[in-house]
Formats: C-alpha cells, sequence, structure tokens
C-alpha cells in the first residue's frame, strides 16, 4: 500500500508563494506520472500541472509561468511552487500519483491554499 502526504498548504496574500510537498511511503514501485490538482468551493476538481516520471511538465493556461511542478525520486516527492497566487488560486490542492507496473493511481489528503486579497 502506498500513501501520500502532502504538506505546506496555509494562508497568504495576494502576490504571495507557497511550495506544496507530497511526499509518498509504503510498498513504493516505480514511481510514475504525478498530477497536481485543485477544487474550489462550488467547483469540480481539476488539474493544473502534471509531471512525467522522466521531468516533463505540462501546466494549464491559469497557472503557467506562475507554478512550477518539480519531483526528486530518490525522496519519492513531488513538489509544487506556486508564485504570484491571487484569491483566484484559492482551493484545496491534491497530489495524484500513478505506480508500480499496473500504474495505479494514489491520492494525497488534501491541503487547503487561501490567498487573502
Amino acid at each position: 500500500q502506498v500513501q501520500l502526504v502532502e504538506s505546506g498548504g496555509g494562508l497568504v496574500q495576494t502576490g504571495g508563494s507557497l511550495r506544496l510537498s507530497c511526499a509518498a511511503s509504503g510498498s513504493i514501485v516505480n514511481m510514475r506520472d504525478a498530477g497536481w490538482y485543485r477544487q474550489a468551493p462550488g467547483k469540480q476538481r481539476e488539474l493544473f500541472a502534471s509531471i512525467t516520471s522522466g521531468g516533463n511538465t505540462n501546466y494549464s493556461d491559469s497557472v503557467k509561468g506562475r507554478f512550477t511542478v518539480s519531483r526528486d525520486n530518490a525522496k519519492k516527492t513531488v513538489y509544487l511552487q506556486m508564485n504570484s497566487l491571487t484569491p483566484e488560486d484559492t482551493a484545496v490542492y491534491y497530489c495524484n500519483v500513478r505506480f508500480g507496473f499496473l500504474n495505479r493511481s494514489y491520492w494525497g489528503q488534501g491541503t487547503q491554499v487561501t490567498v487573502s486579497s
């Protein structure tokens, strides 16, 4: 079994920065592609950043140029650096990572990010 633990959320003012971490533990085999999702109140969960096992990244237009996803395979951790935050970035942020030959998907517990105006 794999567990993903997120950390780094919190309250920040407009224009500020936060760094989220998503650390994997347990029976880890082949940490594969990872994605960051967020869910704002009353809205669906959306994928906005992803990183392949080889380090290729992709971003939605809403975060491109402000957010950076990275990974440290040795530490089994995926990161999300968020800069120039706005109130529209307020949401619960989730990481999703796939593992193993079956490419099984696991979710972090979610971490609240609140950006005040």
